[in-house]
């Protein structure tokens, strides 16, 4: 496998809440998600819960080559369910969810999960990326964070009106007409979208966490096929480092609006013969 990772955290002094693992023919990338600032009722926290999906999602994968890779989420996600012992409140508000994207090649084809506002970018020789993300979060924010985006990021304003936003996104997750991630219930598995491509018809298969993809649909500083041309020519840290240059330039958001003024950002990108 021709393929390259990075991943960079936030904040240096915090743990990076995305993961990303590989093996012959598969990838993963999970990002991490609470609700920030609030106790997850979880002993193990945020990045424990993305970190142990995604090897438990690796592992099923490969492992059972035949199984649909939504019913290996599931099998993982009750797994973790099992793990987190008595001392985990997993019905709690901000019980820790994920984002998951997990590609496998078998028999000639490129398998793909994604679930949650993680991307998966595919480039076939024909010179045409498909970004496959779920739009379903993105859909329920637009609708609710207005208040939020009127406001300098990182004011204390700013933080009320995030919480609010967090709240009323929370009552939303996993439900019909809200959007769906990975967490304590393995039904959300089959909400997922999936799909398969001929392996034969691509040039690259890349896996971005929404903190990588800012460049192109938060900042709109670049286009899909200029990413690919950056990971093809630089690598992931190349891109990664782009965003944290557009994020430094704009600290309070006043240019683009967004709950972070930084986030984790995780790139795989896997170059194909």
């Amino acid at each position: 496998m021709n393929l390259a990772l990075g991943s960079q955290p936030a904040d240096p002094e915090r743990e990076n809440e995305d993961f990303a693992a590989v093996a012959p023919g598969a990838a993963v990338l999970l990002d991490g998600a609470g609700v920030a600032g609030a106790d997850t009722g979880c002993v193990h926290g945020i990045a424990w819960f993305s970190a142990t999906l995604g090897g438990l999602l690796l592992s099923a994968i490969t492992a059972q080559p035949a199984r649909p890779l939504a019913d290996c989420l599931a099998d993982s996600i009750r797994i973790v369910r099992s793990l987190h012992g008595d001392g985990c409140d997993l019905t709690h508000r901000a019980s820790p969810t994920s984002t998951v994207v997990a590609v496998r090649a078998d028999a000639g084809a490129l398998e793909y999960l994604v679930l949650g506002d993680s991307t998966l970018l595919l480039a076939d020789k024909d010179g045409k990326a498909t970004a496959v993300t779920d739009q379903r979060l993105d859909e329920v924010g637009e609708r609710l964070r207005g208040p939020v985006d009127e406001l300098p990021t990182g004011s204390p304003e700013h933080a009320v009106a995030l919480a609010c936003y967090r709240d009323a996104l929370t009552a939303l997750r996993n439900r019909e007409g809200g959007f769906w991630i990975a967490g304590p219930d393995p039904l959300a598995a089959g909400q997922a979208l999936t799909g398969a491509v001929p392996l034969d018809s691509l040039t690259s298969v890349t896996l971005l966490s929404d903190g990588a993809t800012r460049l192109v649909d938060s900042f709109a500083l670049a286009t899909w096929d200029q990413v690919l041309s950056v990971l093809g020519s630089r690598g992931p840290d190349e891109l990664i480092r782009r965003v944290r240059e557009a994020e430094a330039n704009d600290p309070d958001g006043q240019r683009w609006p967004r709950g972070k003024a930084q986030d984790d950002a995780t790139v795989v990108h896997w170059a194909l013969g």
